[in-house]
């Protein structure tokens, strides 16, 4: 191919699974990102809060550099230093005593329901199976995940679907009360609901799962594959609650841009995944492993964190006000710098409007359905970036409704 690929060339080579915008973004640095031809953007999104310390951040690049001139690959048949040291850091700074790498959210979800079943059918026999999950709810796009997963539009026309899954209520603890049994396995929730709107669990409501599975004798698994790795202000989102889960997943923002995936866990489960029971050919790679690291030793620190919280507080602030002068927005959720921003009735169903809006302007946005506006920067974004995309938003939002 002489000539460089450009947008067309997705609709006549890819599988048209995906819709994306018409540039083409070539080159990144921090919060900013260029297209082919030399636009800049302000980068709002974060690749669905994926790079958690913007683009191209030196530290990454230089460990990624580092480990690129040493061992890419030796599969699992060996383990590797970066992928101990990880394993270690996420061991140091959590609950976990164990850890499982993968190469995304979906397969580290995988992962922890597999080893639910497996840990309720070694302990209590094949009857006990059954998951317990949210409507609105994300877990990933295998066949599994998506069937546990709350969205009926992202696992119908595919046949069948496992037996033994339930969607209830978010933040309803009276139907868990009364759906969960000594048949249950798990229970999986979002801290944070993501993709169904950023909407974030009362405590009240994570604190009864707790008890509710306890009593039950199920396993509950939060998956924080986008509420974790500083997203929060807290390295993982469980800690904002002072509820511990049985599992945990990891991915998104844990690898800053690289494909990573984590399930992790305590011991006297992860006893129960022994030699052959599960695997991946990629999962716990060198390279990826050594970016993850340094990004968990840079999140981590309770500085960086810190100033996660500082610019959520000036980032909702100004959000806010752009909703009084619009009257645009019903409501602006978010933990930490992670925003869901709903609109009005009147204005239902636009919300990609306001990202294709905000594109010409020269901003990178997400949304979370039909009605919601996401946002995911930056966990170090500058503050003038950070002005600056803002009122790049406050013109789009202006422009589109």
């Amino acid at each position: 191919m002489s000539e460089a690929p450009s947008r067309p060339d997705f609709d006549r080579v890819m599988v048209p699974c995906y819709a994306p915008s018409d540039f083409v973004p070539v080159r990144g640095e921090g919060a900013r990102v260029w297209d082919q031809s030399g636009r800049e953007f302000i980068d709002f999104g974060g690749g669905i809060a994926v790079t958690s310390l913007g683009h191209a951040h030196p530290a990454l690049v230089a460990a990624l550099t580092e480990q690129a001139g040493k061992l890419w690959h030796v599969s699992n048949v060996y383990t590797n230093e970066p992928a101990l040291r990880l394993a270690e850091r996420l061991v140091q700074h959590t609950f976990a005593e164990r850890v499982f790498f993968a190469n995304s959210g979906a397969e580290a979800n995988e992962a922890a329901l597999k080893l639910a079943r497996r840990v309720a059918f070694d302990r209590f026999g094949e009857d006990k199976y059954e998951i317990l999950s949210f409507e609105g709810s994300f877990h990933g796009r295998t066949f599994f995940t998506v069937s546990v997963g709350g969205q009926a539009k992202y696992s119908s026309g595919f046949g069948p679907r496992p037996e033994g899954i339930r969607h209830l209520k978010y933040n309803d603890l009276a139907s868990v009360a009364a759906a969960i049994s000594k048949k249950t396995c798990a229970v999986i929730v979002e801290p944070v609901i993501g993709e169904g709107g950023v909407i974030p669990a009362t405590p009240e409501f994570l604190q009864g799962l707790r008890e509710l599975t306890r009593a039950n004798d199920a396993l509950l698994i939060f998956d924080e594959v986008q509420s974790g790795v500083g997203r929060t202000g807290k390295l993982y989102g469980y800690e904002l609650y002072g509820v511990v889960p049985d599992i945990l997943t990891s991915a998104k923002g844990l690898g800053g841009g690289i494909p990573i995936g984590a399930m992790l866990t305590a011991e006297q489960y992860a006893k129960h995944f022994s030699v052959g029971v599960h695997g991946t050919t990629f999962g716990g790679n060198p390279l990826a492993c050594a970016v993850a690291d340094k990004v968990i030793e840079i999140v981590s620190n309770p500085e960086v964190l810190a100033g996660v919280t500082r610019r959520a507080d000036a980032m909702a602030a100004r959000l806010n006000a752009i909703a009084q002068e619009t009257g645009a927005f019903k409501e602006l959720r978010n933990r930490g710098l992670w925003f869901g921003w709903q609109l009005k009735p009147e204005h239902a169903g636009r919300a990609k409007d306001v990202l294709a809006t905000a594109a010409k302007e020269g901003l990178m946005l997400l949304v979370a359905g039909p009605d919601v506006v996401r946002m995911s920067p930056s966990l170090v974004i500058s503050e003038a970036d950070m002005n600056d995309g803002l009122e790049r938003l406050a013109r789009a939002v202006k422009s589109a409704l």
